[in-house]
């Protein structure tokens, strides 16, 4: 529910996309403050009723898988090989970080290049840090009409904390969501 309104402009401004390596770098960078913040502000996170979200996310992705639903967008792959992704490895996704669940441009609420706020919560929680990376290389491709951004983004993110191999599975994961 929104009790006030955030000031500022979303990451689809023209401002914004009009420097897409300073977006890259701030979506990169806000995200990864959002997911260490359990580290880093562990007493206010633990006062919060923040629900673990990543079995949703698994059974939204199996009912897809169970239905048909699928879309290649997402990873790129045929709907065998995405299967077969999905069920080798989603025992490899942890809760490990506090997520926004839809992290994508226009969510994202910047004044004068500072984060004013995150909107569309519906889906934030504890859950794996690479729902929100995928979704985070996804928007830039996305709304910059290029995937020239993808190395820049994980570098800016800290590809220390990146795993390739679930940035895979989240994309198959995605493709039935």
């Amino acid at each position: 529910m929104l009790t006030r309104a955030v000031r500022g402009e979303d990451c689809t401004a023209e401002r914004h996309l009009a420097n897409p390596q300073r977006l890259c770098d701030t979506s990169a960078t806000l995200l990864r403050e959002l997911h260490e913040l359990p580290h880093t502000k562990r007493e206010q996170v633990a006062t919060l009723a923040i629900p673990d979200v990543l079995a949703d996310y698994l059974a939204n992705a199996e009912h897809g898988v169970h239905t048909g639903r699928f879309d290649a967008q997402f990873c790129g792959l045929s709907q065998d090989d995405a299967r077969r992704i999905i069920a080798e490895r989603p025992e490899t996704l942890h809760s490990d970080a506090l997520i926004h669940g839809d992290y994508c441009l226009p969510n994202i609420m910047l004044d004068d290049w500072r984060l004013a706020g995150f909107i569309d919560l519906d889906h934030a929680g504890f859950s794996d840090r690479h729902v929100d990376i995928f979704w985070g290389i996804w928007t830039l491709q996305f709304n910059l009409h290029t995937d020239a951004y993808r190395d820049r983004f994980l570098d800016a993110y800290g590809r220390d904390r990146v795993d390739q191999d679930k940035l895979e599975l989240i994309g198959a994961i995605e493709s039935f969501g």
